[in-house]
């Protein structure tokens, strides 16, 4: 079965399963790193104006149900290792709804090719528009093509 059909099954499989849980889908990805493969599922709690975190009963949870599902299935024909976590304070900003709950965080974001003579910029989340993320640096407003990003993603600050 093809990567891309193993990652959409499981989509299927979690859906109404996380709902029910109060848990959302973050991520999902089927991968090979060296000799062995990996089913990483990152869960999240889906956004309801207040931050809520992901707990390793969390984690446990979606891994048991899964684990089970996919042993009825028999979806995925070769041996594998399935990781269930959450997606960490550093998270990636991957979806337009990422850019919304996380405005006026700050954030770090690295670029395929320098622009404005760099490769990675770091400020304050405004906003997600027209194609562009546009962030604060020192009093400063910065327009970055989407385009041109490799990954944004959340900066920990302590």
């Amino acid at each position: 079965m093809a990567r891309e059909s193993i990652k959409d099954s499981v989509e299927n499989i979690l859906k109404d399963f996380l709902k029910e849980k109060d848990l959302s889908l973050y991520k999902a990805e089927f991968v090979r790193e060296g000799k062995d493969r990996y089913l990483r599922v990152i869960i999240d709690k889906p956004w309801t104006g207040e931050e809520r975190y992901i707990s390793t009963d969390d984690c446990e949870l979606v891994s048991r149900f899964l684990s089970e599902k996919l042993d009825e299935l028999d979806i995925i024909p070769d041996n594998y290792y399935l990781e269930v976590s959450s997606p960490g304070l550093d998270r990636a900003l991957i979806k337009e709804e990422d850019y919304v709950r996380f405005k006026g965080r700050t954030i770090e974001v690295a670029l395929y090719e320098p622009y404005l003579n760099k490769k990675k910029h770091t400020g304050k989340l405004l906003e997600l528009k027209d194609d562009c993320i546009l962030i604060e640096y020192e009093n400063e407003k910065l327009s970055i093509p989407v385009s041109k990003v490799a990954k944004a993603k959340l900066k920990i600050e302590f």
